[in-house]
């Protein structure tokens, strides 16, 4: 078999190229639509499309198991009752902690180890 010359090896490569951009658009498309027909089995009517679409970008840019745990870590009371109250972190500011002068009459209470 002749040696093929570059023209001919590009023009080859092309549609390799083509024909696996095709391929990849097609099972990308077949996975999409299995995906699609689990939502159609679940009760998304409770969310807005707008949630719903941001939902499932929020999961898939995150990941899967990220997005999974942090929505497991949410206890159901906490869902019905609202927001949790935001916690500050203790070590904010560049890591200084702030604490609070002692007051005079509070300075030797039993639980802080200097009461005698």
């Amino acid at each position: 078999m002749p040696k093929m010359n570059d023209r001919e090896r590009l023009a080859k490569l092309m549609t390799d190229q083509q024909r696996l951009s095709q391929e990849t658009q097609a099972v990308r498309r077949s996975l999409r639509a299995q995906y699609g027909a689990l939502a159609a089995d679940m009760e998304v009517e409770t969310l807005t499309e707008r949630e719903f679409r941001d939902l499932i970008n929020e999961a898939i840019r995150v990941g899967g198991p990220a997005a999974i745990a942090a929505l497991k870590a949410l206890s159901p009371t906490a869902a019905k009752t609202g927001p949790a109250q935001e916690q500050r972190p203790r070590q904010e500011h560049g890591g200084a902690v702030r604490r609070r002068p002692a007051s005079p009459q509070g300075a030797a209470s039993p639980g802080d180890g200097t009461g005698l």
